[in-house]
């Protein structure tokens, strides 16, 4: 598997961290749909090619996708309250983040207004301070993880937003339970910004590990198709 492995375009297979060298393997599946159920979907395409001592890393968008957290941008009403915040996120070639209407209105509704209201306060006032961030650090997983549409996004999810995967570390538990003995397994949430693990079978300093290792974000987010990975030790 290892010697047959294909970067993404502009990632490398590679990586060295704290001295040891990993691979990071993209695993191409097709597109997960809703109504698709994890399960089958992760022992489909990674349960032959995983070993003893790998890492499965499996994107947080799949995992929320099959729990029925995915609405078309159509479905979505947005309150005035959410236009009004929109405006004020900065929006990154990255991903539109929280920055339009209807991806507010899901981060209103998941966090609860009282703490977006809060961490629109704090931003506004330490972005006077130069500081970046912490309208996220506020609101919390639940609102970072949010995905909205962009031109890049596989459809339908071009037209969509997709909320953050619900009990993430019980999911990578299970996802443990299905795989040979000696595989950890993570969810995560990278992209070309940064990441966070949302749940894991590992330890916080495995995680931390982990993040570090992906930090160049080898899965991409466009139309790779990648949304499970391997780390394996060389």
């Amino acid at each position: 598997m290892s010697s047959d492995a294909i970067p993404n375009e502009g990632k490398a297979l590679t990586v060295q961290y704290e001295g040891v060298t990993y691979q990071r393997i993209p695993l191409r599946t097709r597109v997960v749909m809703p109504g698709d159920e994890l399960d089958p979907f992760v022992l489909e395409y990674a349960g032959s090619v995983v070993a003893p001592g790998d890492i499965l890393f499996v994107t947080e968008k799949i995992v929320a996708i099959t729990q029925g957290r995915s609405f078309p941008v159509s479905s979505i009403r947005p309150r005035r309250l959410a236009h009004f915040l929109s405006r004020f996120v900065v929006r990154t070639p990255h991903g539109i983040g929280l920055g339009m209407p209807e991806t507010m209105e899901m981060a209103l509704r998941e966090c609860g207004t009282p703490r977006i209201l809060l961490a629109a306060a704090v931003s506004a006032v330490t972005k006077l301070f130069g500081r970046k961030g912490d309208f996220y650090r506020v609101a919390g997983d639940k609102a970072r993880a949010i995905d909205g549409p962009t031109s890049g996004t596989i459809p339908p999810y071009n037209e969509a937003v997709v909320l953050g995967p619900q009990r993430p570390r019980e999911v990578a538990r299970h996802l443990q339970e299905l795989l040979p003995a000696g595989v950890q397994v993570a969810i995560v949430d990278i992209n070309d910004l940064g990441g966070n693990i949302l749940g894991s079978t590992m330890d916080r300093a495995a995680e931390r590990r982990l993040v570090g290792i992906l930090r160049d974000n080898p899965l991409g987010q466009g139309h790779e198709s990648t949304p499970l990975g391997i780390v394996r030790t060389v």
